[in-house]
């Protein structure tokens, strides 16, 4: 795993150890940086189940302006914060070890304008983090959300569907509000 664009371009990020966390490719990661690449410079961005940090990590490489880094694993929290100094982006990110669902409960209306969901794949984590970002309203009006998902993962959301692309086994879905929805 590595930085791929940006300040921190080429900087080597840990790992989690063991089995549980599931990182994004570089291949997926660029591909999705190349999608989103318009939202991301001066972007308040979420990476709410951080894993490595390393798409909050891309984004503050990128041009973003603050990342909220979201993960109540005690040993992914501390890689967390490890990729985050290492890639010296320790100054524009804040690191919470809590639940998503915690966090996004007490975030403040309309704050992000990227938000990265990277759950455990099943569906059931990503629809619940989903129904929590619309119910507590947190996306900014043009922000947009990206998923990552098994592609076999259903889950439903309130948001508009801009982009859906396939790399393998794993799906990515760029999500936006709804037409006419600002308020």
């Amino acid at each position: 795993m590595r930085v791929v664009s940006g300040t921190a371009r080429g900087c080597k990020l840990q790992p989690v150890p063991g089995m549980n966390t599931r990182p994004t490719t570089d291949r997926v990661k660029e591909n999705v940086f190349n999608l989103i690449q318009d939202h991301v410079r001066g972007a308040e961005v979420l990476d709410l189940f951080a894993g490595t940090g390393q798409l909050g990590i891309e984004a503050l490489s990128r041009g973003a302006a603050h990342c909220d880094f979201v993960e109540h694993n005690k040993a992914a929290y501390g890689i967390v914060s490890k990729n985050v100094e290492s890639a010296r982006v320790k100054d524009k990110a804040a690191l919470h070890r809590t639940e998503a669902a915690e966090f996004v409960s007490k975030a403040g209306r309309e704050r992000y304008d990227v938000i990265f969901l990277d759950p455990p794949y099943g569906g059931v984590i990503l629809e619940n983090a989903l129904k929590q970002i619309e119910t507590f309203d947190i996306l900014s009006v043009n922000g947009i959300i990206i998923c990552e998902s098994a592609v076999e993962d259903r889950f439903s959301h309130g948001f508009a569907v801009v982009r859906e692309r396939r790399y393998g086994a794993t799906m990515i879905t760029i999500l936006q509000r709804q037409s006419g929805e600002t308020e």
